[in-house]
């Protein structure tokens, strides 16, 4: 009678934590990946890649979305020169494919850093959450927390969705002569 049940048990233990150890591994491989996707999109921006940058989303027409501290929706307005220009708002939406392209644009090196960095995920759908800082050249233009919402796809990760506050430095940038 022992050894029978000694036998239900393991195998009973067994067939629980094969699946468990197999869904670790999965949930471990995905991390991996996730993380393989972070540093691609932030040496893309370093780079100025394009073509590379675009590849990591669902589709170009995802949300990209902006939220601007109230201070920094004041500062920005308080600047206008001619009360005719249009005035910043605390929600800005975009495109992925605007915001490489305006870094592929700019003579300066820019760069996204990366902290603190959050990963949720189920093997499938996943959710990153991290403090960043935006610099171009050695100006600390802004900083926040950024959410991800990224989708397993035949094709890997891609990102669905980007949001994320924004800080501007409200230290005023000083160009060197001749730069734009």
């Amino acid at each position: 009678m022992k050894t029978a049940l000694s036998a239900v048990l393991l195998g009973t233990a067994l067939f629980f934590s094969v699946p468990q150890s197999a869904m670790a591994q999965s949930l471990a491989d995905s991390r991996q990946k996730i993380d393989a996707l972070i540093e691609t999109f932030r040496q893309a921006i370093i780079n100025k890649d394009t073509a590379g940058f675009m590849q990591l989303f669902l589709r170009e027409d995802i949300t990209w979305t902006a939220v601007y501290s109230d201070g920094s929706v004041d500062r920005y307005n308080a600047s206008l020169k001619d009360p005719k220009e249009p005035r910043g708002t605390k929600i800005q939406n975009s495109s992925p494919r605007k915001f490489i392209e305006s870094i592929a644009r700019a003579k300066e090196t820019m760069a996204e850093t990366f902290s603190n960095v959050r990963i949720d995920t189920d093997g499938d759908v996943a959710q990153v959450w991290f403090d960043y800082t935006f610099i171009a050249g050695d100006y600390k233009n802004n900083w926040g927390k950024e959410s991800w919402q990224l989708v397993r796809t035949e094709a890997g990760w891609k990102i669905a969705a980007v949001v994320w506050s924004a800080e501007e430095n409200p230290v005023p940038r000083v160009l060197p002569k001749g730069a734009n």
